[in-house]
């Protein structure tokens, strides 16, 4: 379907190009010579004839096409910024209309091409279209920026951190909404309009990348249960990959297993911790000094209990934290095998896991086939419904129906991941709601621009300058 529109797209700007190419005085058909039909545009509109080559090159490209097109509209003396949007935005539609339209004429050519004198407006609406445009692109297909809401991936990602998320490493998605507001997301910024219409409802691509999805890529995806919004605008999730597509997942008293072989640990790991505490004479002293002893040693989650306090923190801390005064015990108390958990996946008693024994579980990969059992149903219900792009489905014990027709099998249509978030014991991740499609894969999160710590209260030590620049890991 995207190869059939692109191929489409470009014939119609080649059969305007041919209209406009005889106004002034070539041959129609050089117009579907490829490379010599760029280098007599950019003759056409005056530009140096090395933009022929700069053209085809990625990126840079993109600004140069965009050029190309505002010089044309310029050369039939259609310099209004109605004329410029339609050509940039609707480019074989108005290349169509001046091409044949008797009535547009071809007012200059290379030789006396005008200055146009524009108004200070003017200026500043080209300016300021012409940089939405280029950081709409940018923000597309390379990198975009996120902050780090939640702290279910400390400590490698601390609440306050700011991000580019690379698009390039995985490559970028086709827009399924198109009709956005430019720079926003889900609302238009500060309001709770939304920011889109879903009256244009795409089929979804993804275009070419450097590398797929590996195992412990920390990764931004759309969260696949936000069933509010489009596929492309679901609220953003960023989670350590910790399985992809076929690999069998298994967790063991805390520890994760990747096909029967143990994983390596994300170097500062999180789990809940129970302080045994004694009880204090002067318990302002203690609170005081309990409170600083959690922001000294980088504990920013404690939760006050009867017999002491809940902390997240890594083992490293942990050890560490039984050596001051007051402390009496820190254990980590580990869910038991055996001990379900209705809110883990798949969400079914005949599944006894929870977040810390969990699986075995097979990731679904394309091209995937399994036997349409109860066991199998259970565990990939969500995904066959979901997902899939399958309509009419029932799911009825053991048997699996689409469009009315019974399967007695499944072969699955794309690619599935298992996310966690480092911070194990306060993350909402795969273990509760399930796989990450790989049309809800947004890129890999690349570096640290920005870290800011509000939670001190004090202007010198809001910017964390040892986390700036940090490439993730």
């Amino acid at each position: 379907m995207l190869q059939i529109f692109i191929i489409l797209y470009f014939i119609a700007i080649g059969v305007g190009l041919s209209g406009i190419l005889k106004k002034a005085g070539y041959k129609g058909w050089e117009a579907f010579v490829p490379f010599y039909n760029t280098y007599l545009w950019v003759k056409l509109v005056g530009r140096p004839t090395w933009w022929a080559f700069v053209l085809y090159v990625p990126i840079a490209g993109f600004f140069v096409w965009i050029s190309l097109l505002v010089d044309l509209a310029n050369t039939h003396k259609k310099g209004d910024f109605k004329d410029h949007a339609g050509i940039v935005l609707l480019t074989p539609i108005f290349i169509c209309l001046w091409g044949f339209d008797k009535h547009v004429k071809l007012a200059y050519t290379v030789e006396n091409l005008p200055k146009i004198i524009k108004t200070p407006t003017r200026e500043w609406a080209d300016a300021i279209g012409f940089a939405v445009i280029a950081a709409s692109f940018i923000r597309w297909s390379l990198f975009e920026a996120f902050t780090i809401p939640t702290s279910s991936m400390e400590k490698s990602l601390l609440v306050g951190d700011f991000l580019f998320v690379s698009k390039i490493h995985y490559g970028p998605r086709t827009p399924k909404t198109p009709l956005q507001v430019p720079l926003t997301h889900q609302k238009i910024w500060g309001t709770e309009i939304p920011s889109y219409l879903t009256w244009i409802d795409l089929p979804q691509y993804r275009l070419p990348g450097f590398t797929t999805v590996k195992n412990n890529d920390v990764v931004v995806f759309n969260y696949p249960d936000d069933d509010e919004y489009p596929v492309d605008l679901k609220t953003n999730y960023i989670k350590r990959c910790i399985a992809i597509a076929g690999d069998t997942l298994q967790i063991k008293d805390l520890q994760v297993y990747i096909n029967n072989k143990p994983v390596v640990n994300p170097a500062e790991m999180q789990y809940r911790y129970i302080l045994i505490t004694e009880k204090p004479e002067n318990v302002a002293d203690f609170n005081l000094y309990m409170g600083e002893l959690f922001r000294r040693n980088k504990i920013s989650e404690f939760q006050q209990i009867q017999e002491g306090f809940f902390v997240w923190t890594t083992s490293e801390t942990a050890e560490k934290l039984k050596t001051f005064n007051y402390i009496k015990q820190v254990i980590l108390m580990p869910k038991p095998a055996g001990e379900g958990d209705p809110r883990v996946y798949p969400n079914n008693a005949l599944f006894k896991w929870n977040e810390d024994n969990f699986g075995p579980l097979v990731v679904p990969k394309k091209g995937m086939t399994i036997a349409a059992n109860q066991k199998n149903l259970i565990q990939y219900e969500k995904v066959i419904v979901k997902y899939e792009g399958n309509k009419n489905v029932k799911v009825e014990g053991n048997k699996l129906f689409i469009d009315g027709k019974e399967l007695k099998s499944y072969t699955f249509k794309q690619n599935y991941y298992f996310m966690m978030g480092d911070n194990r014991h306060n993350s909402l991740d795969s273990r509760f709601w399930g796989f990450v499609p790989e049309d809800h894969v947004v890129g890999k999160a690349a570096m640290i621009w920005l870290s800011l710590d509000k939670s001190t209260g004090k202007l010198k030590d809001l910017i964390r300058f040892e986390r700036l620049f940090n490439i993730i890991k």
